[in-house]
């Protein structure tokens, strides 16, 4: 086991959470890698909705009621954190059954973004859950943090949707970007797809170009020892994608990830934000180094 080399699953309180340690389970037994499980907590927990702490102070009072509101702080803390501790044990359990081998769990404050991108020092795939806390109902809708995540790290993201499955046919949505090429070379490396047949779907007119490229990315894998087929179709990525999942039960995609800067997408828009609304199965998103 490469212990350099860990699977960070980044779990909120929701209930893909667990979907999230199923996949990275499956990641882990497939890589012979360690999972760490991390959890973050707001900075600040929020205050009671039935606390009022509104009007005048006086004088003398001023000083108890911030003692009290100190205290009251510090056991809500307390709270969080022992919550946040019997949560991680549970999905670390959960991983555990699910036949990972090593399993550490990883409880810190602050802001997310800004924590997972500190925390990707040392893995080889992060696993993160596409619900989010408060629009986990909302057909369709990201996490909270989901997007600017992945913007912001450098490893492969494999982002779990709200019920695992197996992965056991991959889709490689293939655009001959730098993203994708890059992305041939490294799952031709890595044992996480080996045994698993992969489809490599180009859209657009075909021509001699797109052709060579794509019959070398097949190749490239072949040579690798994967079953792989690959075709160029005129059409949306989105368009083609959805269809092609729909008809032939693929439960894997595998793309490319924000290869323009994120101003860019603000004003022009993103295939990938629009391709992780509607998908409803697992993505692997490739970044860049």
């Amino acid at each position: 086991m490469n212990i350099d080399k860990k699977i960070l699953a980044c779990v909120d309180s929701t209930p893909v959470a667990e979907t999230v340690a199923d996949y990275a389970a499956w990641a882990a037994r497939r890589l012979d890698a360690p999972i760490e499980l991390l959890h973050v907590l707001d900075r600040h927990v929020a205050l009671s909705g039935t606390q009022d702490h509104s009007g005048a102070i006086g004088l003398g009072a001023e000083e108890k009621l911030l003692d009290k509101l100190s205290k009251e702080d510090e056991e809500r803390t307390r709270a969080a954190r022992e919550a946040g501790r019997q949560f991680l044990n549970r999905l670390r359990e959960r991983a555990l059954n699910a036949r990972a081998t090593a399993v550490d769990t990883r409880l810190r404050h602050g802001d997310v973004e800004e924590t997972i991108a500190e925390q990707q020092a040392g893995s080889r795939l992060l696993v993160l859950g596409r619900a989010g806390e408060k629009s986990q109902a909302a057909d369709g809708a990201l996490g909270k943090h989901l997007e600017w995540v992945v913007r912001s790290v450098n490893r492969p993201v494999l982002v779990a949707t709200q019920a695992y499955s197996e992965p056991t046919r991959v889709l490689f949505a293939f655009d001959g970007s730098g993203i994708t090429r890059k992305g041939v070379d490294m799952l031709a490396g890595s044992s996480l797809l080996k045994g698993l047949p992969v489809h490599l779907l180009m859209a657009g007119a075909p021509n001699s170009a797109d052709k060579r490229q794509l019959e070398a990315a097949a190749q490239s894998l072949k040579d690798a020892g994967m079953e792989t087929t690959s075709s160029i179709m005129p059409g949306s990525p989105q368009e083609l994608i959805s269809d092609a999942v729909k008809a032939q039960g693929f439960n894997l995609l595998v793309m490319g990830a924000y290869s323009h800067s994120p101003l860019r997408s603000l004003f022009f828009g993103s295939k990938t934000t629009e391709l992780l609304k509607m998908s409803r199965i697992p993505m692997l998103l490739l970044r860049r180094d």
